[in-house]
């Protein structure tokens, strides 16, 4: 199977979609099932928008991974001990670490030209993140001394922005995380006077932490706290191997081997035109290994080349994949 970082345009995208659904139907079970149960002939798909999206619930009572493979690593989902959380079982780190290096370098720049610092505290105290993996792996490549993660200690986070100032530092934060670290700068009189060297990358995050808001509310009470007129957000989840960065706006790019579709959220197999708000479908040709269509539980929308994401869907509004979850 080729390669999917050297996909360019539609086309090898479309050739890659199919080959890779191909050979998931025939080599992930779980998979296979679903799209059995559906009633769909594998041989009559033949464009992206036949292929059968796994509702990404499964990742949380299956094992989904291919059976050639062999997987001890896998990253799991955030929440509390009680609740029954997602597992996505990692055949190949280099395929991992290929596609967070292109995607960044893609979008941001070269690792290496960056001091990573990370606030990221919710994450921090669960194993098996994806996250903490993805930034980790950042900071090797960047081998900077700055390198590091911080947890509650705000005012050392503070002090070191402060001697970088002079560098270019990207600022890996969870929104409740960033908001926190504002509020202590506020309550301790301290003055942010950063320079255009300090990117922002919020990671999404709130779950119950703080009042629910809009992404639009979230950046811009960010923007105003950092003093910048940009904000970057980094769109992934643990159940996959790629991620969709946005450069200022809520609006995401995906690399070549990334897909966003917009499915209807009360009919899974229909979807939206561009501008209208829909339930987002996923489509990472890097999890070769697991599942490469995922139907999501987020709320978006196509917007040109980019797409935006605008929650969450209520779960009592969820029809036609629900009864297929178990």
């Amino acid at each position: 199977m080729e390669n999917i970082f050297d996909i360019q345009t539609d086309q090898d995208f479309l050739t890659a979609s199919l080959k890779i659904f191909s050979y998931q139907y025939e080599n992930v079970e779980i998979y296979r099932r679903f799209v059995d149960y559906l009633n769909i002939n594998p041989g009559e798909v033949n464009c992206l928008t036949k292929i059968p999206f796994l509702p990404i619930e499964m990742f949380k009572n299956h094992r989904i991974l291919d059976k050639n493979v062999t997987a001890d690593r896998f990253f799991q989902s955030s929440g509390t001990t009680q609740m029954n959380l997602s597992k996505h079982f990692i055949a190949d780190e280099n395929i991992y670490e290929e596609s967070i290096y292109k995607s960044f370098e893609q979008f941001i720049g070269k690792p290496e030209d960056f001091i990573f610092l990370g606030l990221l505290p919710s994450y921090l105290e669960k194993q098996n993140s994806s996250l903490i993996y993805m930034v980790d792996y950042l900071m090797k490549k960047s081998a900077k001394s700055e390198n590091g993660y911080f947890l509650y200690n705000h005012s050392d986070l503070f002090k070191l922005l402060n001697q970088l100032k002079d560098k270019k530092v990207i600022l890996f934060g969870v929104s409740f995380a960033l908001l926190d670290f504002l509020d202590f700068c506020d309550s301790s009189s301290k003055t942010l006077k950063f320079s255009d060297t300090l990117t922002i990358i919020e990671t999404g995050g709130m779950k119950g932490r703080k009042e629910e808001m809009t992404k639009d509310e979230l950046l811009a009470i960010l923007q105003e706290g950092f003093k910048t007129d940009k904000i970057y957000s980094e769109y992934s989840m643990t159940e996959l191997l790629s991620q969709a960065y946005s450069l200022g706006k809520n609006e995401y790019q995906c690399p070549n081997w990334m897909r966003i579709m917009v499915r209807n959220a009360e009919d899974p197999f229909n979807y939206e035109k561009e501008g209208r708000t829909g339930a987002i479908n996923i489509i990472d040709l890097a999890n070769i290994h697991s599942c490469s269509f995922i139907a999501t539980q987020d709320l978006g929308k196509i917007v040109g080349d980019r797409f935006q994401v605008l929650g969450r869907i209520d779960h009592s509004d969820i029809r036609g994949c629900s009864l297929l979850v178990s």
